[in-house]
């Protein structure tokens, strides 16, 4: 979807959506001055509600922008984010952009945090993850007035342009994959549910695909949690103590799926014969576990070198390639823990 161009929102705006006066939109907004909670209350709302976010580089550089690009992304201790932040990196590199980051823990309350305040510094541009977003969010970013580009996800309507994969289509290319080698009895476990949009979109594809060949989840556990080893061990260890016979065990992420992989193999399970598994994000770092586990990679790298080049293009060239949608294919890998027959 092409974005509509708008003008800039002004302190006009909001005193005419508040009901005040615009010296005391400014007060309010700069906390500054004497004014009433009932006042002050109407004037962030109206500013909410518009999306308007006041101009730190105000003044004699007004009409100009810094030339950052706000990186915003759910989290650092994700290993997949460093490998996005990379492909961002080395292609501004060869421009005068700079990347600067911010992290929003997954929460939408905190993500409006780290929006306003990087857009109050006017960047060159915004690539930040995810489709999903607090009307605030999405109505600040729709008011940039810069490129902006949401990434890692395709299945969604996005503000202005977006990179990523489908991962509903991920879910169930990795569903039919399980079925084809006679698994059955299949397990999900995940971290991060329902915050993070995108791993529960592929438990929507996956539990679809298993509902037209007749199956279900025979059990799930979930976790609010971060991804680790020592919760990957866990989690499958709690599952497989109240479901014992499951055949197959599909985790939300590569790093969870590692642990219990680990923890598999110290109990003496036949991995794959007498279960499976499979996670997701194809982390390279996980290449020298005792058995390579199968997984699907997500085109980290890629989805962050074109998304820069959106945004390189369009600080170039304004008019380049406006609401562009790029949507990558991720390749399943089978490694040593799922094909059986």
């Amino acid at each position: 979807m092409k974005p509509t161009n708008r003008r800039p929102l002004t302190l006009r705006d909001v005193s005419e959506a508040s009901g005040v006066s615009e010296m005391t939109v400014s007060r309010v907004l700069r906390n500054k001055g004497d004014v009433s909670e009932a006042t002050r209350l109407r004037v962030q709302e109206a500013a909410k509600r518009l999306g308007y976010v006041p101009n730190k580089i105000a003044g004699a550089l007004a009409s100009q922008r810094v030339n950052l690009v706000a990186v915003i992304i759910p989290s650092l201790g994700n290993m997949v984010f460093p490998e996005v932040l990379s492909g961002i990196s080395d292609v501004l590199s060869g421009t005068d952009l700079q990347p600067v980051v911010g992290v929003t823990d997954y929460t939408p309350e905190k993500e409006e945090k780290v929006l306003f305040e990087m857009l109050s510094w006017r960047p060159s541009g915004v690539i930040i993850a995810g489709l999903e977003r607090s009307e605030a969010s999405r109505a600040m970013l729709a008011q940039a007035g810069c490129p902006v580009v949401e990434i890692m996800d395709v299945d969604g309507e996005p503000v202005d342009a977006c990179v990523g994969i489908s991962h509903r289509r991920a879910g169930r290319k990795m569903a039919e994959a399980i079925l084809e080698n006679g698994f059955k009895r299949i397990g999900f476990l995940g971290t991060k549910m329902p915050l993070d949009h995108r791993a529960r979109k592929r438990f929507e594809g996956f539990t679809q695909t298993l509902a037209k060949a007749g199956l279900e989840i025979a059990d799930q556990e979930f976790y609010s949690g971060g991804s680790a080893l020592a919760k990957g061990r866990e989690m499958t260890e709690a599952l497989l103590k109240r479901t014992p016979d499951l055949d197959f065990l599909y985790y939300s992420n590569d790093m969870i799926g590692a642990g219990g992989l680990l923890y598999l193999l110290e109990k003496g399970y036949d991995v794959p014969g007498q279960i499976g598994l499979a996670g997701f994000n194809g982390v390279e770092l996980l290449d020298g576990l005792p058995r390579k586990l199968a997984s699907m990679d997500a085109c980290r790298r890629e989805v962050g070198e074109r998304a820069a080049k959106i945004i390189a293009d369009r600080v170039a060239d304004p008019d380049a390639d406006e609401g562009l949608v790029i949507e990558l294919t991720p390749k399943l890998h089978p490694g040593e823990t799922l094909n059986r027959i």
